[in-house]
């Protein structure tokens, strides 16, 4: 089918799950901080504003976090499924890496992650708020320890190989590998914008539709303030980790560049657009700006970037696809800077929550942090290929012995059952957004600290009203996650 074999259909089936599992954690990463963020403003200043939104968010947290614990166990069992031979040659380094984020990560989540979300009215504030903050924390952690894994396998060292597998020798160069210091920061980085445009799109949606009010006002401040600062640094982390992946990944940069060969002593140029063809071994169509290519990779106006023709034909990732996925990336992450400029301005004119352009396209917005990180993953990953480990096993030498039937049966139950479950989750936390936060009115509210009568914050509940049927909602989705 489609000249496809039983490894790529392994391929698109890992692609698909880790897709699906990467956004859940990118926003739980970030909503995690904001709510710790959003509980300090509120025990600081006592502004009900801040606890609304606490309470708000965190609903849509519980939600994200069961999603993204539920779909990431399914990538732990394809190592053994899918990827059994990957695992045995370097499951002495992965699986403990895998490991110390469930005892240190994992655990600190679950232990905090109750009384975080149910621990409002029984516990007092600074037990609740070092409970936020431990489970902020706790996403990091695990940031960390997933990122170890990974960029190790782009930038192996600690090791030996000892009758064909991978035996570790030094625990501190496996994990400080010399990818990971830019890999962390960049996941973290994204994961933080990403979260500020979803928090801004929604104070956008809000505001779009009339709906203007204090609390709805500070999402949409807040996720500014965040894109402002946090969207250009994350253009220099990037660059950063360009400097680093070239150093070591030189293929895949000459197949993100899309460039093929360098002429004598030419500087080489940066390709806008174009169409690189693994087959004519050329990139069509190609749009280039001169010396540029030399200048933000290697800093000067006359080195060279090594070309993809240096590199065996089997060796090469595939450029027709790390080059557009690249370019999505970048694009978003100008036009994430760009919203953030437009914003500052109109904040000085005081027209932040009324010029409807600007909200319009804060609200169209909201996915791009998301989607730049998909591009940025497939981008990596892609273009360590055709490696596994880079430099010491193949892709085609890890996957298990499957049939294509059996991946092909698998993959269509893994679409199935994904766009099902995770459908109707995603579907129930934009209802949750579409609602709003709750706005607390004048004096007859509750002063709703911990110790204090309020209205629950139901995690997973949408409604207000137990009469509207909520809570049968409520349950199905649990039995569901």
């Amino acid at each position: 089918m489609f000249g496809l074999e039983a490894l790529d259909l392994a391929r698109i089936q890992f692609a698909f799950t880790i897709s699906f599992h990467i956004l859940f954690p990118a926003i739980t990463i970030g909503l995690a901080s904001y709510l710790a963020v959003l509980e300090g403003l509120w025990l600081k200043t006592r502004n009900d504003t801040y606890r609304d939104l606490y309470h708000f968010w965190s609903k849509i947290f519980a939600v994200n976090f069961g999603m993204g614990v539920v779909s990431g166990l399914v990538m732990a069992y394809q190592f053994g499924t899918n990827w059994s031979r990957f695992s045995d040659f370097a499951g002495a380094v992965t699986g403990p890496l895998l490991t110390y984020e469930v005892l240190t990560a994992f655990f600190l989540e679950a232990g905090f992650l109750g009384v975080m979300l149910f621990g409002w009215n029984k516990v007092g504030r600074g037990l609740h708020f070092f409970s936020t903050v431990m489970v902020a924390i706790g996403t990091l952690i695990s940031t960390f320890w997933i990122l170890a894994s990974n960029s190790w396998m782009q930038t192996p060292q600690g090791f030996e190989i000892v009758n064909g597998q991978v035996i570790p020798t030094d625990w501190l160069a496996i994990i400080f590998n010399p990818s990971f210091p830019y890999r962390l920061m960049h996941m973290a980085t994204a994961a933080f914008v990403a979260t500020a445009f979803f928090v801004g799109s929604s104070a956008a949606w809000h505001l779009l539709r009339g709906r203007d009010n204090p609390a709805i006002r500070t999402m949409l401040s807040m996720a500014m303030w965040m894109a402002l600062i946090v969207a250009p640094i994350q253009a220099v982390i990037g660059d950063f980790h360009g400097l680093n992946t070239l150093k070591h990944q030189p293929a895949k940069i000459a197949a993100i560049e899309g460039h093929w060969e360098n002429h004598g002593d030419e500087a080489t140029p940066l390709i806008l657009f174009g169409w690189p063809d693994m087959k004519e071994e050329r990139t069509k169509f190609a749009v280039e700006i001169p010396y540029l290519g030399s200048l933000i990779l290697t800093h000067s106006l006359d080195k060279q970037v090594p070309a993809l023709k240096e590199f065996p034909p089997e060796d090469r990732p595939n450029s027709t696809i790390v080059f557009w996925s690249f370019r999505i990336m970048v694009g978003l992450g100008f036009l994430m800077i760009f919203t953030g400029l437009w914003s500052l301005w109109l904040r000085k004119r005081d027209s932040l929550y009324t010029s409807r352009p600007f909200l319009h396209l804060a609200l169209w917005m909201g996915p791009s942090g998301l989607i730049a990180i998909l591009a940025g993953w497939f981008t990596t990953e892609i273009g360590r290929q055709p490696w596994v480990v880079y430099g010491l096993m193949r892709t085609a030498d890890a996957s298990s012995n499957h049939s294509f039937m059996q991946m092909s049966i698998t993959l269509i139950m893994f679409v199935v059952v994904y766009f099902a479950l995770f459908g109707a989750g995603l579907g129930y936390m934009m209802r949750l957004v579409r609602k709003g936060p709750k706005i607390s009115e004048g004096s007859e509210t509750p002063d709703g600290g911990p110790g204090k009568k309020r209205t629950p914050a139901r995690p997973l509940s949408a409604a207000d009203d137990p009469a509207e049927g909520e809570h049968e909602d409520i349950t199905r989705l649990t039995k569901e996650i």
